[in-house]
C-alpha cells in the first residue's frame, strides 16, 4: 500500500498544504450570499439561486471572479471537502460541503410531477442549456455527503438525476448519452461541439451508473453503465485515450487534460464490479497515457498532442491532480509502485505551485492551474481554476488515508 513516505514526502506537510487548499475552496472561493456580488457571469448561466456554488475562475491580473460550470464543479468541490473532513475532523469543511450541496439541491427540478423531475441545471457551454456531463459529475459530491452525514436526501437526488438521466438523454442500447438539454423546450439541441456523425458521448464519469446500481439494484442503471463501457472500449484511441470526442479535438489531434480520468478510471469500478480484466488492462492504459503525457517537472498541459508534445503556455494542473488520483487507485488494485515516481512528481508539482504566502489574498491555498501566453503587457499570466485545487484536495486526501482510494468500496 502506497504511503507518503515513498513519496519521498512529509506527511505533515502534505497534510497542511491539503488543509491550506480546502480552506481556500471553503473560505475565498466559496459564494456565501443567494445573489451574486462582485462575481461575474460572463455566460449568461440562468441559475436563481448562488449561495454554496464554487467560484471557478480567477484572473489574477484583474483580481476578478467568475464562472464556467458552477454545478459540476461544486458537486466535486463538495467530494473534496467531504474528503478532507474525513482525514482531518475540521468541521468547517463538511459545513461548506453541506452549503456546495445546497446550491445544487436549488437548482434542481424538485417536484414530482414536473416531466422533468430529477434535473439539475448543469449550465455550462451555453447559459440556458445543461450539459449532460455536468449532471453527472455533479453527483459523486453528493453520494459522499450522504455518507458523511447520513441524510439520505443527498442521494435521493443523486437516484432522481440518473432516472432523469436513463429516460431522456441516454439512447438505449448504445452507450451513447445525448448531450445538452434546453429545459425551456424541453428538447436536446445541437452542442457547440457537434460534429457531423456525433449523436452524443459515451460518458462514463465517476461511474455514478454502476454506484447508482450498487446503491439501489436497479439492472438498468448497471445496464447502461456497461453498454457505456462497451463503447468506450470499442472507441478508445489512441490508448488509454479518446481524441473521437469532444471536448478532445479529432481534427487537430489534441488531448482533453481530463479525458481518460473521466472515462478511464471507471473502467477500474467496472473491473473490480465484473472481474473482467480488459476493462482493468484500459485503466491501465490510461494511467500510462497520463505518464507520458506529464511533463519532467511533474506537470501538464491542457494541451497534449497525440505525439505528446505540447504548446508553450495553457498548463492545465487539474489534469495531473487527476491523473494522481487514477494511479493511486490503480497501485491500490495491483498491489505494487508502477505508478509510484509519476505521482511523487505530480504531488509535489502540485504543492510547489500552491500560493502559499501571496500578496493577494484571493491566492491564498489555492493550486495554481495554468499560465496564460503573452498579451504584449506586463499584467500577471496566472489564471486560476477552482479545478487544480479540488483535484489536488481529492488526491492528497487518498493520499493520506488509504482508505477511500477504491470508491466502489465506498457505496
Amino acid at each position: 500500500m502506497i504511503t507518503v513516505g515513498d513519496l519521498g514526502l512529509e506527511e505533515d506537510k502534505v497534510l497542511k498544504s491539503m488543509v491550506l487548499a480546502a480552506k481556500w475552496l471553503a473560505e475565498i472561493a466559496q459564494v456565501k450570499t443567494e445573489s451574486l456580488t462582485v462575481e461575474k457571469n460572463p455566460g449568461r448561466l440562468l441559475h436563481k439561486y448562488w449561495k454554496g456554488a464554487i467560484r471557478g475562475e480567477y484572473r489574477v491580473a484583474e483580481k476578478t471572479w467568475s464562472f464556467f460550470c458552477p454545478i459540476w464543479h461544486t458537486g466535486q468541490a463538495v467530494k473534496a471537502l467531504v474528503l478532507a473532513y474525513h482525514v482531518t475532523g475540521i468541521e468547517e469543511f463538511l459545513e461548506s460541503a453541506i452549503l456546495g450541496a445546497e446550491f445544487i439541491l436549488h437548482e434542481r427540478v424538485s417536484d414530482p410531477n414536473d416531466p422533468d423531475y430529477g434535473l439539475i441545471f448543469g449550465y455550462e457551454d451555453l447559459g440556458y442549456a445543461v450539459n449532460t456531463s455536468a449532471i453527472l459529475e455533479c453527483l459523486d459530491g453528493l453520494i459522499y455527503l450522504s455518507k458523511a452525514t447520513s441524510d439520505k436526501t443527498y442521494w435521493d437526488a443523486v437516484i432522481d438525476a440518473l432516472e432523469w438521466l436513463s429516460k431522456k438523454a441516454y439512447i438505449n442500447g448504445t452507450g451513447i448519452f445525448r448531450d445538452v438539454y434546453n429545459p425551456s423546450t424541453r428538447s436536446f439541441i445541437k452542442a457547440p461541439w457537434y460534429r457531423e456523425g456525433l449523436e452524443g458521448r459515451p460518458l462514463l464519469d465517476d461511474g455514478i451508473f454502476l454506484k447508482g446500481f450498487l446503491k439501489t439494484s436497479k439492472e438498468h442503471f448497471r445496464k447502461i453503465f456497461y453498454e457505456t463501457a462497451e463503447k468506450l472500449l470499442q472507441d478508445e484511441y489512441p490508448p488509454g485515450n479518446w481524441v473521437k470526442y469532444p471536448p478532445s479535438d479529432v481534427n487537430h489531434g489534441i488531448l482533453h487534460p481530463r479525458m481518460a480520468y473521466w472515462w478511464g478510471r471507471p473502467m477500474v469500478m467496472a473491473y473490480l464490479d465484473s472481474k473482467e480484466k480488459r476493462f482493468l488492462d484500459c485503466a491501465i492504459r490510461a494511467g500510462d497515457w497520463y505518464t507520458k503525457a506529464q511533463r519532467r517537472d511533474g506537470g501538464l498541459f491542457r494541451h497534449t498532442y497525440i505525439d505528446f508534445s505540447t504548446e508553450c503556455f495553457g498548463h492545465e494542473t487539474s489534469g495531473i491532480a487527476c491523473a494522481s488520483i487514477l494511479w493511486l487507485e490503480l497501485m491500490e488494485v495491483f498491489g505494487n509502485e508502477r505508478y509510484l515516481k509519476p505521482l511523487e512528481k505530480a504531488i509535489k508539482f502540485c504543492m510547489r505551485v500552491q500560493f502559499t504566502k501571496p500578496l493577494d489574498p484571493n491566492l491564498k491555498g489555492c493550486i495554481l492551474s495554468k499560465v496564460l501566453p503573452p498579451d504584449g503587457s506586463d499584467k500577471s499570466p496566472y489564471h486560476i481554476r477552482d479545478l487544480a485545487t479540488i483535484f489536488y484536495v481529492q488526491a492528497t486526501a487518498k493520499l493520506l488515508e488509504p482508505k477511500y482510494r477504491l470508491e466502489i468500496n465506498m457505496i
